[in-house]
């Protein structure tokens, strides 16, 4: 099976325009950014797509041996940027593929040549001076829970992960995202994400970067996206006024805003 096939991408917008992919993180796929599509389709080409192990990719080219590390999600984006020959490519990643994206970027410089993180996270364990938001023993309890009841897990993560209470529907979402994807891939994919430390990978980003964080997320908290931002020379920092990890959600207009915005500016 091809690549378009494997990683089930789509591309939509307008034909002549600069490149926008739009990367999902863990246990959502590609339909999460059904409400900042319609903004940016009309100027931008934008390419969506699934890692494989989510949504509708091909389960079969799942190994875990590739998808063991960040990097063998990232050769995900590079191989469709290959087959695709795409340059000049914002990349556009959500929690976890803001990093995936520093290491695609960095294995195809003259592909990718701008990036967007959406709530990243480039450690999520507070190490020495460092914090992530969780001790090493919370990400302990929250994989072992994960593995022993994964759709117990989905359900009573989705809605914290979300945030917004007030709005149930959001968090039931996510739930069922979560719960579609199956169990040993999400696993081994969430294992991957909660263990990362990317923080030295964020010293060599030399590309036009913003950083779009939430005032408060529970997953990604304001002092990791002040860490990303510090650690990028010339990046720039957006903090939505809104609740939750997942903004093209919750404020999908808002979102779409700070990326035309930098996409706008950045040049």
């Amino acid at each position: 099976m091809g690549v378009m096939q494997r990683n089930r991408v789509n591309v939509v917008g307008a034909p002549d325009g600069r490149v926008v992919m739009l990367a999902h993180g863990f246990g959502c796929d590609q339909n999460m950014w059904r409400l900042v599509v319609p903004r940016l389709a009309p100027r931008y080409r934008l390419v969506l797509f699934d890692y494989v192990g989510a949504g509708g990719s091909d389960l079969s080219a799942w190994s875990e041996e590739r998808y063991s590390s960040l990097e063998g999600y990232a050769r995900d984006v590079v191989e469709i940027c290959e087959e695709l020959d795409l340059r000049d490519v914002a990349f556009v990643g959500h929690s976890v593929s803001s990093m995936i994206g520093v290491l695609a970027a960095r294995a195809a410089p003259r592909r990718i040549t701008s990036l967007v993180m959406i709530t990243p996270s480039p450690c999520y364990i507070d190490k020495d001076d460092y914090r992530g938001g969780f001790s090493a023993e919370d990400i302990d309890e929250l994989l072992q829970s994960l593995d022993a009841n994964y759709l117990g897990w989905s359900s009573a993560m989705g809605p914290v992960i979300m945030g917004n209470p007030d709005r149930p529907e959001l968090g039931n979402e996510l739930t069922a995202s979560f719960c579609a994807t199956d169990p040993d891939m999400a696993r081994v994919f969430a294992q991957v994400t909660f263990l990362s430390d990317n923080r030295h990978d964020l010293q060599g980003v030399r590309l036009p970067t913003l950083v779009v964080d939430c005032a408060n997320d529970a997953i990604a908290p304001p002092q990791v996206g002040a860490f990303v931002h510090a650690s990028i020379p010339g990046a720039r920092q957006i903090t939505l006024d809104a609740s939750g990890h997942c903004p093209q959600l919750s404020v999908p207009d808002a979102t779409a805003d700070a990326i035309l915005d930098f996409l706008d500016h950045e040049r």
